[in-house]
């Protein structure tokens, strides 16, 4: 792969391959060059704003690449005149919630989040970590493609600052919540195992979690770029947190990706719970506190709408991508978004998924209901849920199969033998049957098509997986 990923999520890339210091330095002058615009287009008091420079928070996860890309960042920001506020190795979430806190202007998280080790990317955000918009998106990428940089004189070049404290701060806010009753997390003392596979979260959860009262075995905690499993917490690479938590006794193990936006769970009997958990019981668990419309994309589980029809709330779908998600809370004030991976959104603390809010709420759901993990799980709707992916050659051919899967099954529903399939386009092709659907779309962060299914049994969300898969596999092939 020879150029980088770019996408609601910001920008990636291997580093070596497709994605350089000088390529780096590039986004960073377009970003610093955007921000200044911003400014400029939107300050009420030009001449007091005119002479205080921009303000744009800069941090990073664990990968060994980070601190060449932070270099690379920095002087691409620099060069523009911004003033860069670096708050060092932290979670994403902790970085964009810096940002609100300190009122910048912009902010740049670096972090490939659950890609590979070998990968590195830019997530961009505008002013108090807001998220990018579409329309913003494309202006960025407009600015970075045409080089149309404003660069700062040798006399107003920009300046850089370290702040510490700052995964303090987001522990802070998030303990300061209305729904954390630290007198009931303390009295249930739960046992957890904490799985940060060497990532960003090892500065902060199992601080966190002792802060909530737990007792707490960490593994995988040092945050050295070395990953010992993959940076995706899939089932598969959670070997050793579900041997851990059998082993200890514990009550729940939680594991997190490389940049601990996303938190999935282990059950009490060591048994690897799906992401789509996460954001279900924390869903569960705020609207049983305050009510609202909840948000969430169109391969989330079925589960958030039968939990949404149980607190009399109303469901909104997006594409997938936490930047739709916001934007869509954001618009209808909702309570509570999120994806089925495992990220989950908190609007009282930040419009981003946040795997330490995530932490705050499970921990806080089972310590209040006084059950288990397990019984948790079984009180919520039951599906089964079936993920695939096909690799491609490039993100355009990804985008031309399923722009031809979209005309096929259009095509398809209007015969007699489709009656009752609903069509949904919102983000590739998705065919709902009431109980049941199947959708496929474009990865945004790596150059594969994925496809995702559920059903109320597993036989028949693979069955709808496969039949999809093949279909795909014709279509690339042709």
């Amino acid at each position: 792969m020879d150029t980088p990923i770019a996408s609601v999520s910001g920008i990636r890339g291997i580093v070596g391959e497709s994605l350089s210091a000088a390529m780096l330095t590039r986004f960073a002058t377009a970003f610093g060059t955007m921000v200044n615009t911003a400014k400029c287009r939107h300050r009420e008091d030009t001449r007091n704003n005119s002479e205080r420079p921009n303000t744009v928070v800069v941090g990073r996860d664990s990968r060994a690449s980070g601190e060449m890309v932070r270099l690379a960042v920095v002087a691409g920001l620099i060069s523009t005149g911004c003033r860069v506020i670096d708050v060092g190795l932290c979670p994403t979430p902790t970085i964009l919630f810096m940002a609100k806190e300190l009122n910048a202007s912009g902010s740049i998280v670096i972090t490939a989040s659950h890609n590979p080790v070998e990968w590195n990317g830019l997530e961009f955000a505008l002013e108090s970590g807001r998220l990018l918009n579409q329309a913003e998106r494309e202006q960025f990428m407009q600015i970075y493609e045409s080089m149309d940089c404003n660069l700062a004189k040798w006399n107003q070049q920009g300046s850089v600052e370290t702040y510490e404290g700052a995964v303090n701060r987001h522990i802070e806010k998030i303990l300061d919540c209305d729904w954390v009753n630290l007198d009931v997390l303390r009295a249930r003392a739960l046992n957890v195992v904490i799985d940060c596979g060497n990532g960003a979260g090892s500065v902060a959860s199992p601080h966190l979690l002792r802060q909530l009262g737990c007792r707490v075995v960490e593994i995988n905690c040092i945050p050295d770029g070395r990953f010992p499993r993959s940076a995706e917490p899939t089932p598969d690479a959670l070997e050793q947190l579900c041997t851990a938590v059998f082993a200890n006794g514990a009550d729940i193990g939680l594991a997190h990706d490389g940049d601990a936006d996303r938190l999935v769970i282990v059950s009490e009997d060591g048994v690897p719970v799906s992401s789509e958990y996460t954001f279900a019981l924390s869903a569960d668990f705020i609207l049983k506190k305050r009510c609202g419309d909840v948000v969430g994309t169109v391969s989330t589980s079925l589960m958030i709408d039968d939990i949404a029809a149980r607190h009399q709330s109303r469901v909104h779908r997006t594409p997938v991508g936490v930047g739709f998600v916001v934007e869509k809370m954001r618009e209808s004030n909702a309570v509570i978004g999120g994806e089925g991976t495992g990220g989950v959104v908190f609007p009282e603390i930040q419009y981003t998924t946040d795997g330490l809010a995530s932490i705050a709420a499970i921990i806080h759901q089972l310590a209040e209901s006084n059950t288990t993990v397990s019984a948790l799980v079984k009180s919520l709707p039951s599906y089964t849920m079936c993920q695939k992916k096909l690799e491609s050659h490039s993100q355009s051919l990804s985008e031309a199969v399923v722009q031809r899967a979209a005309e096929i099954y259009a095509k398809g529903s209007q015969s007699t033998e489709n009656e009752g399939v609903f069509l949904d386009l919102t983000d590739g092709v998705k065919r709902v049957w009431g109980d049941s659907w199947v959708n496929i779309r474009k990865s945004g962060t790596e150059p594969v098509i994925r496809v995702f299914s559920e059903a109320p049994t597993a036989d028949h969300a693979e069955l709808l997986c496969n039949e999809t898969v093949e279909t795909l596999k014709g279509l690339i092939e042709s």
